[in-house]
């Protein structure tokens, strides 16, 4: 399994390419196809991008769990793999093309982000990231809150 770890910036052209980080090309493991994929995240006004693998991992654990004779699971099913793009990085200069209907959903026009966050990317607007980090005091009440919880 991959892991990514890091920020990195990268400007969007006007057709919404951005060269993905060669950090995180050097992270995917060798026996790992370079073809991702990418969604809006359920939370947060961020994309998430999963190499292929990880993303039919975690599509079969979530299938694993519907019932698609219950309509209110199929109506999750649909909605769950809506909007998805798979994206390669190109060999000669390593950029992307995400849609830009995705690129729209979280704000991104001129930046974003690429966050490494240990089995996924997230991908944002560079305004939007540096707004959404916890202050020292939020992510330490947090901290505590959670190990209380175990």
């Amino acid at each position: 399994m991959t892991t990514f770890i890091g920020e990195y910036t990268a400007k969007i052209d006007d057709k919404g390419r951005m060269v993905f980080p060669s950090a995180f090309k050097g992270m995917v493991s060798g026996d790992e196809e370079m073809r991702f994929v990418v969604k809006k995240d359920i939370f947060q006004d961020c994309l998430e991008m999963y190499t292929f693998s990880e993303w039919e991992r975690q599509s079969e654990e979530v299938k694993s769990r519907l019932d698609f004779f219950n309509k209110k699971h199929a109506m999750f099913w649909r909605e769950y793999v809506r909007n998805r793009a798979v994206v390669e990085p190109d060999a000669k200069l390593g950029r992307i093309s995400i849609p830009k209907k995705l690129l729209e959903s979280i704000g991104a026009v001129k930046e974003v982000v690429f966050s490494g966050n240990d089995f996924k990317i997230e991908i944002w607007a560079k305004e939007r990231y540096e707004l959404s980090s916890l202050s020292g005091e939020q992510y330490v009440e947090l901290a505590e809150e959670l190990s209380r919880e175990r």
